[in-house]
């Protein structure tokens, strides 16, 4: 039987042991809504094991992090979330496909692997521009349909042998990609040596990744959870890709999970000039303090701020007689429901496309349900935990709001 987590004392990037919790959370459930429910997982009762969420730094390369680590096969194997069902994504990968495509040169024929492909979503763009795809997800399920809809997609973890064997039997790739995996990673030194064998002398590897210095000064609470293990820097990633004889020589911010960089990465003798984009970055990083306690410090003060106001918001509605409630069943609506404390008080979770039938931890089990309930069960007070779509989720339930109900939003803090 394996272990459920294990807490590792290293940075992942740099393997130092000078690493410190410097935004102490409260634990959240092993399971979320991504995690397929096996009859495994039910016998062994982990919807009862709550795992650390706290953020520690790395004093020698800055890496910012969490350090207890959920067994892998088990928060993968069974994943259920698909990239068709995020509002927008689908359209950025477009965008991001025609960029990749004019940057690489790429032609017909070449070869692009994306490490984590989910359903296919993002190559199926490279496929109709006529290169080869090959998708790699752990997730069995997501990776069979993937490859009966034309995206073929091996379910398995991508390692430094994987990356090795592909190389022989497939040939280099022209571009490598991960989208949103490169920070779910435990052991970045092995993917990084698969992708270092895979990648042809010229490729180019390409990954987006919540940006670390956004999480920590834009307050982005909801992204810190046990899938995402890393909030990438530049200054740490690009010592560590130098490590493995790479370079990241060029980085751009973008917008999605509220603050992300993409990194374009090269084998060190690709030639490729380094752009002003890193050293702009490395810079801007600098200058906030990431390698020192004030600025974790003012997110955890701005948390406490958060918490008051919504405990004065929940107080005065509770006077009304009427239940709580709370709109958007994801995976970073697990963390907000326990740093808010949250999880004993709500009626149910409204949700647009719900991945399951509850939110379950110790103690409680929280109904998802289709929107229509607002109406149903008449909360005084809906908490946004999808905050990002706010202004939809309130445009849409405007006859809520009119017959008195009240929205509330815990953030951006």
């Amino acid at each position: 039987m394996t272990s459920l987590f294990h807490h590792r004392t290293t940075c992942r990037l740099c393997g130092s042991s000078q690493v410190e919790i410097f935004v102490p959370l409260n634990p959240i459930p092993l399971t979320s809504p991504n995690i397929g429910m096996t009859d495994e997982l039910r016998s062994r009762g982990d919807t009862e094991v709550m795992v650390p969420v706290d953020v520690w730094v790395c004093h020698d390369c800055g890496h910012i992090q969490l350090l207890d680590v959920i067994d892998s096969a088990i928060q993968y194997n069974n994943f259920l979330y698909t990239t068709s069902i995020s509002l927008g994504l689908a359209e950025h990968f477009g965008a991001l496909a025609r960029e990749v495509i004019e940057r690489a040169g790429l032609k017909a024929g070449d070869l692009v692997v994306e490490v984590g492909s989910n359903d296919g979503t993002l190559l199926r763009f490279f496929k109709d521009a006529g290169m080869v795809v090959l998708g790699i997800d752990p997730a069995r399920e997501t990776a069979r349909r993937a490859t009966e809809a034309g995206i073929e997609t091996i379910g398995d973890f991508f390692t430094g042998a994987l990356g090795r064997q592909l190389r022989e039997t497939r040939g280099a790739a022209k571009v490598i990609i991960s989208n949103n995996t490169f920070a779910n990673l435990d052991d970045c030194d092995d993917v990084t040596q698969g992708i270092v064998a895979l990648l042809a002398a010229d490729g180019l590897f390409v990954f987006e990744t919540s940006y670390g210095a956004d999480v920590i000064e834009k307050g982005l609470l909801d992204t810190i959870y046990h899938e995402h293990l890393s909030y990438f820097t530049v200054r740490p990633l690009e010592r560590f890709f130098r490590r493995h004889g790479m370079e990241m020589f060029d980085v751009e911010r973008i917008w999605t999970k509220g603050g992300s960089i993409r990194g374009f990465v090269q084998h060190k003798e690709a030639g490729r000039p380094i752009l002003p984009g890193v050293a702009e970055l490395i810079a801007h990083e600098t200058a906030l303090g990431l390698d020192r306690r004030p600025i974790y410090q003012a997110f955890s003060d701005r948390i406490e701020v958060a918490r008051a106001k919504l405990e004065d918001q929940i107080a005065e509605a509770a006077k009304t007689g009427r239940p709580l409630a709370a709109y958007g069943a994801s995976v970073g609506s697990v963390t907000l429901i326990h740093q808010f404390d949250l999880s004993r008080r709500l009626a149910f979770i409204a949700d647009d496309k719900p991945l399951g039938e509850a939110l379950a931890g110790p103690t409680y089990r929280i109904p998802i349900v289709a929107s229509p309930a607002l109406y149903d069960q008449n909360p005084a007070l809906v908490v946004i935990l999808a905050w990002r779509y706010a202004e939809p989720i309130m445009a849409k339930h405007r006859a809520f709001t009119e017959k008195g109900g009240v929205f509330a939003m815990p953030l951006p803090l």
